[in-house]
């Protein structure tokens, strides 16, 4: 296991503990949570770096690192959605953007379509980490100001969690040979 790899596996076993910490109702542990949760996020992108740096990029962390994204972010919302920081509606939409654009990214491949992260992907990433960091330090400050901020981040994050999820979409069918996906019995024209 390289050291990428390392950092990759180290976000997924910070989920639980994100959890545990998130849910309980001590201020103290949301201040706990969201030190891991940034320390998760960093490894997110550390991970990425040192693998481009190091020449260390292998197919098992091309494939580990977004599901390991995609579990933290998952877990954190899920958590917040326990604990009334955040509407379900909210968590249905972010998650089930992840799903579908994983899904879309499989079909991709399996047709030799490669769709990248583009920077409002990336961007997006970014959005949804500040805004679950804010939720979780909310719990543990509780001031009405920064509610505001975090609720106000949080719909920043959200709007980029659809438009991109719309761009992934936009790309691929634009770059597919749809024909080559769906059979010809199962075409709508």
């Amino acid at each position: 296991m390289n050291l990428p790899i390392g950092l990759t596996v180290t976000r997924i076993v910070a989920v639980p503990l994100l959890m545990v910490f998130l849910i309980s109702s001590s201020r103290v542990h949301a201040l706990i949570a969201a030190a891991i949760f940034i320390a998760a996020a960093i490894t997110d992108w550390a991970d990425g770096y040192f693998a481009r740096r190091r020449n260390e990029v292998t197919t098992v962390g091309t494939l580990l690192d977004p599901i390991a994204d995609k579990l933290l972010v998952a877990a954190a919302l899920v958590s917040l959605l326990q604990i009334d920081k955040i509407g379900a509606w909210m968590v249905v939409v972010i998650i089930g953007r992840e799903l579908l654009v994983t899904g879309l990214r499989a079909v991709a491949a399996g047709v030799g379509v490669i769709v990248p992260a583009s920077r409002l992907a990336k961007w997006k990433t970014v959005g949804q980490y500040v805004a679950i960091t804010m939720l979780i330090v909310e719990k543990g400050v509780g001031s009405a100001a920064f509610h505001v901020a975090a609720i106000g981040v949080l719909w920043v994050a959200l709007a980029l969690t659809v438009v991109s999820g719309i761009d992934y979409f936009w790309r691929f069918f634009t770059k597919a040979d749809f024909r080559a996906i769906v059979p010809e019995q199962d075409r709508w024209s």
